[in-house]
């Protein structure tokens, strides 16, 4: 049940805030049904959000609206004011992307053609895609994949040709098993995303998949959200968090770990990864956020890591 979780997790309960109520029922149907839940949506409307609201956007993504469904984005563009709110969190699903994106980047120019998102969801990489001949695969649950492509039918999109949909049900097969059936090729280098998903698995699970990647050959790399442990945390955050947390099991979609960065940095070593890159919300202010004349910034217990076989 905990990997099926990974794969349908794709995204952040938190925003469900900030996201058209009639929409969030819609998508909590769904996940009452054994359909995708609405955190992948919550995750893609913070996306398109971000495109109405924050100039300039860290993440350019002219598709951002496209995929969110026609009621969810006529109501953002009617009123995006409106759902102005959780901004840090707004931010930091938009840095990550980024981040993950500004990785893939250097990784094609060293030669790296295979890229991988674990979870998907709804995100729009392949059709802004810019480095030829890259091979995208999107991996997810089945369910939630369909869902994606009645998404792109409803726009009127094509699917990229350099996109393969790998559906992986963790209940029946590896992720091995799913990629090798999509056409990934395991004797060339692949770079990976994991972005939204380390907070719902288990450490071993989290584990497992980060093992995969380190098996890979030499000049793979994986990049991945993950979570601070409350002693890194204010008192201000810690309530929020709580009630973050509470609102997130209610749907049956529990946090369940939470990483310190030097441990972690040392167990990702310790499996088999070489270059190991923390970015804390310093850096990344530094980097993607500064000089901003709409105060956007990333704060409280986000952060990313990037290993490199």
């Amino acid at each position: 049940m905990i990997r099926r979780r990974f794969l349908q997790a794709a995204g952040v309960a938190a925003a469900w805030g900030a996201f058209p109520r009639a929409a969030l029922a819609q998508a909590a149907g769904a996940l009452a049904s054994g359909r995708p839940s609405a955190t992948a949506q919550g995750a893609a409307f913070l996306r398109a959000a971000h495109q109405l609201l924050d100039a300039p956007p860290v993440l350019p993504d002219a598709f951002a609206l496209e995929v969110i469904g026609r009621e969810a984005r006529a109501a953002l563009e009617a009123d995006p004011q409106r759902y102005d709110t959780r901004r840090t969190l707004r931010a930091f699903v938009a840095l990550r992307s980024r981040y993950a994106e500004d990785r893939l980047a250097e990784a094609v120019a060293r030669g790296v053609r295979q890229y991988v998102l674990l979870g998907a969801g709804l995100d729009t990489f392949s059709f802004r895609n810019r480095h030829p001949g890259l091979h995208i695969f999107e991996v997810d649950h089945p369910a939630t994949q369909r869902w994606k492509r009645q998404r792109i039918g409803e726009a009127s999109l094509a699917v990229p040709q350099a996109l393969r949909f790998a559906p992986v049900d963790f209940e029946r097969e590896t992720l091995a098993e799913g990629l090798r059936r999509a056409g990934f090729i395991e004797r060339e280098p692949a770079f990976f995303s994991m972005l939204g998903v380390a907070i719902y698995l288990t450490r071993p699970a989290l584990t497992e998949t980060l093992s995969y990647v380190a098996s890979r050959p030499a000049g793979s790399e994986i990049v991945f959200s993950y979570t601070l442990p409350d002693e890194y945390l204010t008192s201000a955050q810690k309530t929020a968090r709580e009630r973050s947390a509470a609102r997130v099991a209610g749907i049956g979609e529990p946090w369940l770990s939470y990483y310190d960065p030097p441990a972690l940095a040392a167990d990702l070593r310790e499996i088999g990864f070489g270059e190991v890159r923390d970015l804390d919300p310093r850096e990344a202010n530094r980097r993607y956020f500064s000089e901003r004349a709409d105060g956007l910034r990333v704060s409280g217990s986000g952060r990313m890591m990037s290993a490199r076989v």
